[in-house]
């Protein structure tokens, strides 16, 4: 089954595509959202996501466990993860090793029977971060994106709301 990247800036229509991408599958999809409502802002982007995504997907909240998650709801509908730069924010807030957190997800993804759909952001296109933790989250961005875009069968770039293939 395919391994699906979906990159892209803020607001470029990301999470719009990979909702597509995953409903074309059968079965009931599922959405694992790595985000956390710490904030009234955050909670409110959750909720706009969850009224336009509707009743028909089964929803799980995974800010940490990503590779188990998907050992979890393997066998079933297609995944949505969104996003994956979120989930690596959690697990540098959270100290863990981001990266061997990537090399297991990369492997976990390898052995998935059911398709994976996976939205992350392209952070590296701006200006150099002017501080030492902000430039560390763009490196290791950058490193995760490359790691899971060589293991993916599809890597799409979204701009203004318009995917273009890039493998």
């Amino acid at each position: 089954m395919p391994i699906v990247l979906i990159t892209g800036g803020a607001r470029s229509g990301k999470s719009r595509h990979a909702e597509a991408r995953v409903r074309a599958f059968p079965g009931r999809p599922v959405y694992v959202a790595t985000a956390e409502a710490l904030d009234d802002e955050m909670a409110y982007r959750i909720a706009k996501h969850r009224t336009r995504r509707g009743d028909e997907w089964i929803e799980r909240e995974v800010p940490l466990d990503l590779a188990q998650t998907l050992i979890e709801t393997d066998g079933g509908g297609a995944r949505l993860v969104d996003c994956l730069t979120l989930w690596l924010s959690n697990l540098l807030h959270s100290k863990r090793d981001w990266s061997q957190a990537v090399s297991e997800l990369a492997d976990e993804l390898r052995r998935q029977r059911s398709p994976v759909v996976m939205v992350t952001n392209e952070v590296g296109l701006g200006i150099v971060p002017d501080n030492a933790l902000a430039r560390a989250y763009r490196d290791a961005a950058g490193m995760m994106n490359q790691t899971l875009a060589n293991i993916a069968d599809e890597v799409e770039f979204v701009v203004a709301g318009l995917p273009m293939k890039l493998k």
